[in-house]
Parts: C-alpha cells; sequence; structure tokens
C-alpha cells in the first residue's frame, strides 16, 4: 500500500536524500498509520468487550496510543523540516530526535498503564469469553502490524529516520503482544486460571522494554553519540583522493538531525608546495565529501615537512616510542623546531575515551621517555581525546 501511495503522491520518490521527499515519506506513513491504528483500536476494543478481556482491551489502548504517536512523528517531519533561520542556524533536524523521544515515552506510558490493569486482573479474576469475531478480528490486527512494523522499517532505513525506527520497533512489539493475547483468550476456554491477566502482564513486559530500548536509541543523538565507524570510514577515503593530502585528524562530526550532518578536520600538506594549489585541492575535497555524503564539511590545512630526511627519522623515533608505551594512542602534527641547546619536538598525541590515564599523567611520561631516548631533544606534547 505505502509503495503505491508513494508513487501517487511523492515525485521523485526514490530519491531518499532529499529533505523534501524525506518530509514526504514521513507524512505519508504517518497518516497510514494513524489511519490503521485507529481502525485496530476500534475492533480491538469492540473484541476486549465481547470476550470481556482485559489484555485485549488494553491492547486496543495501545493501538489508540500508537496513532497518537503517528501524530507526534507527523509533526516532528513537519516541523524538522523548517529551513534555518537567525535563532537556528543549523535548522531544526534535531526536532525528528525529540518526536521519536516522544514516541517512546508514550510506549512507556502504556506499558505502566497494561502493568497496572493487569495487575489488577490477576487480584481480581474474572472469566474471559472467548469467540470466532474476537479471534478473527485479533488475527487481523497482527497482520496488520506486521505490515506496518515492515513498512516503517524499511522506509525508515531508506530516509535515515530515528522516529520511524522507533515506530517500527513499537509495532513488532505489538505484534508479539497480540499474539500471546490471542494465545490467551484460547487457552482461557480450556483453563481455569487468570492467563488474560498473566498474559497481560507479559505484554506489558514486552511494552516497556521497547519503551527504554527506543529511550536509548532517540537520546543518544541527542546527546551527541559517535559517529558510525563506516561513515568515518568514508570520510577519510574521500578526502585522501586527493594528491597533496598526505594525512588527516581531529575528525568531529555533528549531528544536527538527518541531512544536516557537518563535520571538521585537519589535513596534513607538504609544506614546500604552492597555497592556492594546495587550497584549490581541500576546496575539491569539500565538494567531494558534500556530494558523496550530504554533509557540510570544513577542512583545516596543516603543512607538515615532507622532504626533511632528519625530521622523518626522528619522527619514526618518537613511534617507536609511543608504541611501546601504548598501541593504542596516535600522534599526528609532527614538527621539530632546533636550538643551539637543544630541539623542541612538537606533536599531539590522541588517546581513547575513557582511557585509565590522565591526560597530564600521559604528558608527563611520555616527555621523560623521549628525553631519555633523545637527549638534546624536548618535548612539547598536546594529549588530546578522539572525537569518532
Amino acid at each position: 500500500m505505502i509503495s503505491i501511495l508513494s508513487k501517487i503522491f511523492i515525485k521523485d520518490a526514490n530519491d531518499f536524500t532529499s529533505p523534501a521527499i524525506r518530509r514526504a515519506y514521513g507524512t505519508l506513513c504517518s497518516i497510514v498509520g494513524i489511519f490503521l491504528n485507529v481502525l485496530m483500536f476500534a475492533g480491538k476494543f469492540i473484541a476486549g468487550n465481547i470476550a470481556n478481556s482485559v489484555s485485549i482491551t488494553a491492547d486496543a489502548f495501545n493501538n489508540l496510543s500508537d496513532a497518537g504517536s503517528s501524530i507526534i512523528t507527523l509533526l516532528g517531519f513537519r516541523l524538522a523540516g523548517k529551513k534555518p533561520d537567525p535563532d537556528h542556524p543549523f535548522g531544526h533536524g534535531r526536532i525528528e530526535y525529540l518526536s521519536g523521544l516522544a514516541v517512546s515515552v508514550l510506549i512507556l506510558v502504556m506499558g505502566f498503564e497494561l502493568m497496572k490493569s493487569s495487575v489488577t486482573k490477576l487480584i481480581h479474576p474474572e472469566p474471559v469469553e472467548a469467540s470466532l469475531l474476537a479471534g478473527g478480528i485479533m488475527v487481523a490486527a497482527i497482520l496488520i502490524k506486521l505490515y506496518m512494523a515492515f513498512y516503517n522499517k524499511t522506509i525508515g532505513k531508506k530516509i535515515d529516520s530515528a522516529a520511524m525506527a522507533a515506530v517500527a520497533a513499537d509495532s513488532l512489539s505489538d505484534t508479539i503482544s497480540t499474539v500471546v493475547v490471542l494465545i490467551s483468550m484460547i487457552l482461557s476456554k480450556f483453563i481455569d486460571f487468570p492467563i488474560d491477566a498473566v498474559a497481560g502482564i507479559f505484554v506489558a513486559i514486552l511494552i516497556l522494554k521497547t519503551g527504554f530500548e527506543s529511550v536509548r536509541d532517540t537520546v543518544a543523538p541527542l546527546l551527541g553519540q559517535a559517529p558510525d565507524p563506516e561513515f568515518v570510514r568514508r570520510i577519510e577515503e574521500i578526502t585522501m583522493e586527493s594528491t597533496h593530502i598526505v594525512g588527516i585528524h581531529d575528525l568531529i562530526v555533528r549531528d544536527y538531525g538527518p541531512g544536516r550532518v557537518f563535520i571538521s578536520l585537519h589535513a596534513e600538506v607538504p609544506g614546500n608546495e604552492d597555497v592556492f594549489i594546495l587550497h584549490d585541492e581541500i576546496d575539491n575535497a569539500e565538494f567531494r565529501l558534500k556530494e558523496r555524503l550530504g554533509c557540510e564539511a570544513t577542512i583545516h590545512l596543516d603543512p607538515v615537512d615532507v622532504d626533511n630526511e632528519h625530521v622523518a627519522v626522528m619522527k619514526e623515533r618518537v613511534a617507536e616510542i609511543l608504541k611501546g608505551y601504548d598501541e593504542t594512542l596516535t600522534f599526528h602534527d609532527f614538527r621539530m623546531v632546533p636550538g643551539e641547546t637543544h630541539t623542541n619536538l612538537i606533536f599531539d598525541v590522541v588517546v581513547p575515551a575513557k582511557y585509565a590515564k590522565s591526560n597530564s599523567t600521559v604528558n608527563t611520561e611520555l616527555r621523560e621517555l623521549i628525553h631519555k631516548e633523545c637527549e638534546d631533544c624536548f618535548a612539547v606534547i598536546t594529549v588530546e581525546q578522539s572525537y569518532v
């Protein structure tokens, strides 16, 4: 159904990187979700009253909350598509993450409410009346929810939407819970035990689990999570296509929402080349990153001495010392400043996140090691953490 509707209502429907197309898909999927969830709410509410089942009725209101979630997702897509303004120069893309968070909170609320009503039914059990009509409605709801999970996950991946991923996870959780409710309704006809209440508790646990996971997945980009390693690899690969770029470091990726990614990095270039040629290469590298990855890139030039044999030898010695100290550390921006009494070796050292030693300890210990190995040299070190 989604594929048919997208062909009718969305022009250039296969251009998933376009902000306008993303908004169109988000709007379409949200409207379809609202319609299907309201339809299932009505059907399950009728089935719950027919069967006198707390788990079916609770499942019905879960679908009603899903309709509300789709409305929030729809509003999120519309607001996230607003153009940058003076107060928000990076755009409004993170509203989409906030809408995903709101969906997650609704999932948690429904999970707690379902747990509460199921425990009450367990303490004060009531007979459940199984019927073919109620069973048929539940089977139809299972098939609809499976379809919703499929199209939200598929489209969500194509347009890279955290909000749609949250809706897809919720739909899959609803499918499992409805299956459990259907089985409990059938078994209650043959077992003298409040299995309906037990099924409700089980469903509540599944819903709560989905809610907590969705909160985690939507909060992470808001807090500034590390970029995907494959994305980092592509940045390095595209940047290094330039003839005169010999290395990159200090890469930072800032995510302001889907389609609003900004990156900055330092590119090492030969210090003896024409600065206008180097600047042209940097411009080309920034253009390639925007064209292929859809991100805004800012590249800083770091000139390095590539033809000085003495510098190359000392750099290799420092690399060996650093490797002996800790193989997980890397360094860059290596420079030598000779003087009458000693030579300064200037470079930056990158430590992993949550490194056991403090930056000052690493700095002190490395300076002492280098001075011990090279008595006429003093190390001037900046210790920093990687952001990727």
